[in-house]
């Protein structure tokens, strides 16, 4: 009987999203893909976009090139937390214009209506960028 229970509830909970993937491989625009790079940059659809808040710039912990252990951590769960939400539905809404590095500045609005750049502040896997210090580092 319990066994017919638990059945019954796994069968009628809601399938959960499957996450963007992490990017890999070279030709991203080529390829059109639509992954994510770390907490604040990804892909989409050959885009390379760099994350705005609703108030501003957003900051999250470097993944290529942490400047300690702790950052490095928080950078892999900001990019997988990203990845979670995003995969349950996302709108990319782009800025029309770059930062200094080329990549389209934008805002991302996860299907329930959250901003992405305002969830990963609040949940401590961003900042507002511009920043002063490291703060995954203690600076």
């Amino acid at each position: 009987m319990l066994r017919t229970a638990l059945l019954l509830l796994l069968l009628s909970a809601p399938a959960l999203a499957d996450p963007l993937p992490i990017c890999e491989g070279g030709h991203r625009a080529e390829r059109k893909l639509t992954c994510i790079v770390d907490g604040d940059t990804g892909w989409q659809q050959g885009v390379k976009w760099r994350l705005l808040g609703s108030t501003g710039g957003v900051d999250a912990p470097e993944l290529s090139k942490p400047e300690c252990p702790a950052e490095k951590r928080k950078a892999i769960a900001a990019r997988d937390r990203l990845r979670e939400l995003m995969g349950a539905g996302y709108t990319f809404i782009q800025s029309g214009n770059p930062d200094r590095y080329g990549r389209m500045l934008a805002r991302i609005q996860f299907a329930d209506g959250r901003d992405a750049g305002d969830v990963l502040m609040s949940e401590g896997l961003a900042q507002p960028w511009p920043n002063k210090g490291n703060v995954w580092c203690g600076r």
